[in-house]
C-alpha cells in the first residue's frame, strides 16, 4: 500500500507538471501563429499617422504639407489589405496644387519565410540574419502594392489612377507599437498647370504604427 500511494503522488506531480507546461504552450508563438489565420474584417491596427510639413523661402519659394492617414481593413494571417487617404499640397509663387488620395495597400507579411528549405540550412533563416541580426525574430519584412485614385485627375474632370507597390519591414517595438521602414513606388495620373499627365514618385518612409 505504501508503493501504490508513492507511485499515485509521483502521478499526480507529473500530471500537474503537464498541466503547467501545456498551458503556457497555448500562449505559445508557434500557437499564435496558428490562430492567426482567422479572416478579421477592420482589425484596425496597425493604425498610422503621418504629417511632413517642408516650408522653404529660396530656389523655390514654396510650402509643401503632406498629411496620410491608414488601417488595417482585413487580414488573414500574414496577408493584409490597408486602407490609406493621403492629403498632398504644394503652394508656390506661381502655382499651387492640392491631391487628395485614397488607396487600398495589399500585403504579405514575412513573405521570405517561403523559403524555408532546405531543413539542414534555410534559405530564409539566413536571409533573415544577414538583413536584421540580432532582430531577426522580431524583423516582420513585407511587401505590398498599391491601387487606387487621386483627385483632380487628367482634364481635371475625375479621379485620376494610382498605382505602385512596397517593399519594407516592421519591427514591433513594444505592445501594439512599432518601427515601420519602407520605400513605395507610384504612378499616378494628375493634372498640373491645364495639362494631364501621369507623374512617378519614389517615397523612402519611416514611422511609428500603433
Amino acid at each position: 500500500m505504501p508503493q501504490y500511494r508513492q507511485s499515485k503522488s509521483l502521478f499526480q506531480r507529473v500530471g500537474w507538471l503537464g498541466l503547467l507546461l501545456f498551458v503556457p504552450w497555448l500562449w505559445s508563438p508557434a500557437h499564435a501563429s496558428a490562430q492567426e489565420s482567422v479572416l478579421a474584417v477592420f482589425p484596425m491596427r496597425p493604425f498610422n499617422f503621418d504629417v511632413a510639413l517642408r516650408q522653404q523661402n529660396f530656389a523655390p519659394n514654396d510650402r509643401e504639407v503632406t498629411i496620410q492617414a491608414g488601417l488595417t481593413a482585413l487580414r488573414y494571417g500574414n496577408l493584409e489589405v490597408r486602407a490609406s487617404y493621403q492629403y498632398f499640397s504644394v503652394h508656390a509663387q506661381d502655382f499651387k496644387t492640392d491631391q487628395h488620395s485614397v488607396f487600398l495597400n495589399p500585403r504579405w507579411n514575412n513573405f521570405i519565410d517561403i523559403l524555408d528549405f532546405p531543413k539542414s540550412m534555410p534559405i530564409n533563416r539566413i536571409i533573415r540574419h544577414a538583413l536584421f541580426g540580432p532582430l531577426e525574430d522580431r524583423a516582420v519584412p513585407y511587401v505590398g502594392l498599391l491601387a487606387g485614385a487621386v483627385m483632380p485627375g487628367p482634364g481635371n474632370d475625375g479621379p485620376g489612377h494610382l498605382y505602385g507597390g512596397q517593399l519594407g519591414v516592421r519591427f514591433p517595438v513594444a505592445q501594439g507599437l512599432s518601427l515601420d521602414i519602407g520605400l513605395q513606388y507610384s504612378r499616378y495620373g494628375v493634372e498640373f498647370q491645364g495639362q494631364g499627365h501621369e507623374a512617378q514618385q519614389w517615397v523612402f518612409l519611416t514611422g511609428i504604427r500603433f
